[in-house]
């Protein structure tokens, strides 16, 4: 599941009720609003939660809730500017490992983050199992 939330703040309880309705085995979120304040809120039962939050200023953020009964670890891929977070899930048995990324590029970002942002999805590109998400402003791309 994917959803842009524009502030988890007021939207926390909603999105845990659905998550555990549901039983999704990935929830990726862009524009979470969360910093260091929301440590104790953003956890949910059955899930590890992988996030990244805006530095400096206010808004962006990406997140991923992966269920916990999924073998999955962290990619260290970022500059500390591009807000994408890649995450790794292993395969069992002799399926592949699956590479889940979501990423927010906000609609003023300057040439040079968007080189690195565009460097990132090449990168991972090569992944031969590959899920992408994410709210990416390009308003000339369908």
């Amino acid at each position: 599941m994917y959803t842009n939330a524009r502030s988890m703040g007021n939207k926390q309880e909603e999105q845990e009720a659905i998550m555990q309705q549901e039983s999704y085995d990935v929830v990726a979120i862009t524009e979470t609003w969360w910093d260091d304040s929301h440590d104790w809120s953003a956890a949910m039962d059955g899930y590890k939660l992988f996030r990244r939050d805006r530095q400096g200023r206010r808004g962006g953020g990406v997140a991923l809730y992966v269920g916990e009964s999924l073998d999955s670890v962290e990619l260290a891929v970022s500059n500390g500017k591009v807000e994408c977070l890649w995450i790794k899930i292993r395969g069992k048995a002799s399926k592949a490992d699956i590479l889940v990324g979501v990423c927010y590029r906000p609609p003023n970002q300057d040439d040079e983050d968007d080189e690195f942002f565009y460097k990132q999805w090449a990168d991972v590109s090569k992944s031969p199992a590959l899920v992408l998400v994410g709210d990416f402003n390009l308003l000339d791309v369908c």
